[in-house]
């Protein structure tokens, strides 16, 4: 599996600070994952990061092919897993 960023995803990781291998983490083994309303076929994927002090990480994605398209990312104040 190989991810690939839209234009989006790179700004907001880039802005927000967030580690690539925390997204490639929350899609490999998320701690849950859920429907995004937005479409039939995205994925919202949650997984808890030690280093960002526990703090859970939501990934918006979807299959692009073979690989995993990221649509956006971010720390979920909001989330409970």
């Amino acid at each position: 599996m190989t991810l690939s960023l839209t234009a989006h995803a790179r700004l907001t990781i880039q802005e927000r600070g967030l580690a690539l291998e925390w997204i490639e983490r929350a899609i490999e083994i998320p701690d849950r994952i859920e429907a995004d309303p937005s479409g039939p076929d995205v994925w919202r994927s949650f997984k808890i990061i030690p280093e960002a002090g526990n703090r859970i990480i939501r990934v918006v994605h979807r299959r692009d092919g073979a690989d995993i398209l990221v649509i956006t990312a971010f720390l979920d104040r909001g989330a409970k897993l």
